[in-house]
């Protein structure tokens, strides 16, 4: 029974594979002849490795880049990461995890088919952190190990999973110009918000777009974002190596190398991350969107996958810049400002204000131009920045001893509400999670119900 688990689990929380099997069975539902349902699902498992891998060293890039940090302005604390928190969590609530993320696929599935919330989640790792971040909450508040742990928190994960890329989706298609793909990461909320933020506080005129930065004829080769991002990243490390002192640099980072020569390497290789992820997700949205229609015609009508982050990130390569910088920006003031405070010291997380607050300055950007993606990267860095003060008394003496915790507005928000209302007893913890999934079925009738009639007094009226 634990190999079986395992193997399921296993294929659930590897992206590639998970996506390149959801592919297949789109093209066998469409009655494909076998090259093209072979060639389908290997490019699209391919894609999906690419985009992982460019991912992959994105993240490694830029793990020198928050110890030079931390030594530089000589901080400890507690790291916002959610790939840390999980691995350590693991340990103790491996099988509860498991068996919730099961369930959660189940219900997104189920409320995927049945409301007009046409989501399918495809992010297995963010299934899996999910799934853990709800086994901690419920086990600390009381629960146990228990079934009622396990349907309660698959019940919660498939919910949140299916409704946080409806909140994106009004903006993913200004993004994206369609309305094939959906945002499937732990970040939606504050991706929503920016883009609302955006829209409220920012200037919607096209010319004022990220994108439509006026470079001088002499710098136009800033225009190629391989060029742009190489030169920024740079300067930024430069300027970060300097500061941390080149002897730390070189004997505990470079092995030796010039700091100079090792910050101007880094730099390169994020941007080749960069370009590595770009050809990635490039490679997936040109056979998972036509794949998919056949899940969307057989088994889900109408629905949409919802993928990982770096999917819109070829959308808008200078709004990934800037609300990287301005969310990680915004998390060290928060460090710096929680010092003053005396509070606990979150240490901003280079690859949550990266991703996320990339994210967020292109939510931003497609409802508010330059203005709404500083805005919205901003306020979603400070969400980032300080909600993880309020989440840990949640995960109990896990959190309490732990020197990471989750990092995206997902874990956050949810997280704290559920843990909060955990402390009130077991009888309010399940009429917390069964209300949402009630609300969520209600408000998708509602809306069903409002459409209907709408349609029939246009028909009226012509």
């Amino acid at each position: 029974m634990n190999g079986v688990l395992n193997f399921i689990v296993s294929v659930a929380t590897t992206p590639a594979l998970l996506v390149g099997l959801i592919a297949m069975l789109g093209l066998l539902l469409q009655k494909k002849p076998a090259t093209a349902v072979i060639q389908g699902t290997v490019k699209t498992f391919a894609g999906f490795l690419v985009l992982v891998g460019g991912a992959g060293i994105l993240v490694n890039s830029l793990a020198p880049f928050a110890s030079m940090f931390q030594h530089a302005f000589h901080v400890t604390g507690i790291v916002p990461t959610n790939e840390g928190v999980v691995a350590l969590a693991l340990v103790k609530f491996g099988t509860p995890t498991a068996l919730i993320m099961l369930v959660g696929m189940v219900v997104n599935i189920l409320l995927a088919r049945f409301t007009r919330f046409k989501y399918v989640f495809l992010t297995g790792q963010a299934m899996l952190y999910v799934s853990c971040m709800a086994a901690v909450i419920l086990v600390s508040a009381g629960l146990g190990d228990s079934w009622m742990t396990i349907l309660l928190g698959g019940l919660f994960e498939g919910t949140l999973l299916t409704v946080t890329p409806a909140l994106c989706q009004p903006f993913m298609r200004k993004i994206t110009g369609t309305d094939n793909v959906a945002m499937g990461h732990t970040g939606n909320i504050g991706y929503a918000l920016s883009g609302w933020i955006g829209k409220v506080f920012g200037n919607p005129d096209p010319e004022k777009s990220t994108e439509k930065l006026n470079i001088p004829k002499s710098l136009g080769f800033l225009r190629d974002s391989t060029v742009s991002i190489s030169l920024v990243m740079s300067v930024v490390y430069i300027l970060l190596v300097i500061a941390a002192g080149p002897h730390f640099v070189e004997t505990k980072l470079s092995s030796g190398t010039n700091f100079i020569i090792f910050a101007i390497v880094q730099a390169g290789t994020f941007a080749a991350g960069f370009v590595v992820v770009l050809q990635g997700v490039r490679m997936i949205l040109a056979e998972i969107v036509p794949a998919f229609q056949g899940i969307a015609q057989k088994l889900v009508p109408n629905s949409k996958p919802a993928l990982d982050v770096p999917i819109v990130f070829p959308y808008a390569p200078n709004a990934v810049l800037i609300g990287f910088f301005v969310s990680f920006i915004t998390g060290t003031l928060s460090m710096f400002a929680m010092l003053a405070l005396g509070t606990t010291v979150i240490i901003p997380g280079v690859v949550g204000h990266f991703f996320c607050g990339a994210a967020a300055g292109i939510y931003g950007n497609s409802t508010g131009g330059r203005r709404g993606a500083v805005l919205g990267s901003f306020f979603n860095g400070l969400l980032i920045s300080w909600l993880p003060l309020f989440i840990i008394p949640s995960l109990g003496s896990f959190g309490a001893g732990a020197s990471a915790t989750f990092a995206d507005t997902d874990y956050l928000i949810p997280g704290i509400v559920v843990g909060n209302i955990g402390k009130m007893g077991v009888g309010a913890l399940t009429t917390l999670i069964v209300g949402f999934t009630i609300v969520v079925i209600i408000v998708s009738m509602v809306l069903n119900a409002r459409d209907k009639k709408k349609s029939h007094n246009q028909m009226s009226a012509a």
